[in-house]
């Protein structure tokens, strides 16, 4: 089995291409004339949080009838780090993939060249006899060749060495046993022994779950290496500074949660600010009906949040 993703060949998918027809498995990536970017500096420390704004970031900039998803992942760009958004329609990547002949059972993972940003800064990528992949204010884009200023350019050379140290995407029309390092039967072989192991462990839980002289022994010997958690007091002050630290990322979490709740269609996050002390959240509402419905949502919410009153434009504060 093949576990490194950058072993395998890394085809460009560009729209003036030639067809293919692949007779093994690739990777694929994508031009930025598939998919649209957008970057913003968040306070928000997982993806998957950082998805739930995605669809607010994009109002108005996706072609009407798509059906899109996400890909999200950071960048560090002069020293300043961002969250990159970009948004594709799976469905038209697929058409225009067979379009071209290409067998979506044979592409391993679609990545995108806004995922290799560093590779394409050296010089233009030439595709085909007119166009060019560049960077421009941080961002991979396609260009004319004569808007480079010549029009026969020492291009790059596409390689593998291309391939993003970020993850990329499964095609959905690949089937599980395809998408998944191991079959079918190699799984069901390590749940029979993954469930022997367990039945051994539980066995020897009850061996010993009477004996906790091991349990004391071990007690002492903390308390040799490190004497001052012998005292009570000591103790509960650590425990009490750990609980507080913990309760204060639960609320900032509990805050952005409520944040992305809001976020649905005719609703923009226009500004979110996140520290020790506070939380802020502007959102900008299409219509009364929906600013209506953004104040239902902070209503059910389980924090002390409260909007301010300003007809489709709704702020959200709240106490940390």
């Amino acid at each position: 089995m093949n576990f490194m993703t950058n072993n395998k060949e890394l085809l460009l998918v560009h729209t003036s291409m030639y067809n293919v027809r692949l007779t093994h498995p690739v990777n694929v990536m994508l031009t930025p004339q598939f998919y649209t970017v957008q970057k913003e500096a968040l306070p928000v420390k997982y993806a998957y949080q950082a998805k739930k704004i995605a669809p607010s970031l994009f109002d108005g900039l996706l072609d009407e009838g798509g059906t899109y998803e996400y890909l999200v992942f950071k960048e560090q760009i002069d020293d300043e780090e961002k969250w990159v958004f970009v948004a594709y329609d799976m469905e038209k990547i697929t058409a225009f993939l067979e379009s071209k002949g290409i067998d979506t059972n044979k592409v391993s993972k679609l990545f995108f060249a806004e995922q290799s940003l560093e590779y394409f800064r050296p010089a233009p990528l030439g595709l085909g006899e007119h166009d060019a992949l560049t960077v421009i204010d941080n961002t991979v884009v396609v260009v004319p060749r004569v808007a480079l200023g010549e029009t026969h350019f020492p291009s790059l050379r596409f390689t593998n060495e291309f391939t993003p140290k970020t993850s990329g995407i499964k095609l959905k029309s690949q089937s599980t046993e395809q998408s998944s390092i191991l079959t079918q039967t190699q799984a069901l072989s390590l749940a029979a022994v993954f469930l022997l192991f367990a039945g051994m462990f539980a066995v020897e839980g009850t061996r010993y779950s009477g004996d906790d002289q091991e349990a004391k022994v071990e007690l002492e010997s903390i308390y040799e290496s490190h004497p001052y958690l012998e005292s009570a007091y000591t103790r509960e002050d650590a425990i009490n500074k750990y609980t507080m630290i913990d309760t204060q990322e639960r609320r900032k979490r509990n805050a952005i949660k409520t944040a992305s709740n809001m976020i649905f269609k005719g609703v923009t996050l226009e500004k979110l600010h996140v520290d020790d002390k506070q939380f802020t959240a502007t959102f900008k509402c299409s219509d009364t009906t929906v600013a209506n419905r953004v104040k239902a949502v902070v209503k059910k919410a389980k924090d002390n949040f409260f909007t301010i009153k300003g007809g489709t434009t709704l702020q959200m504060e709240g106490k940390l």
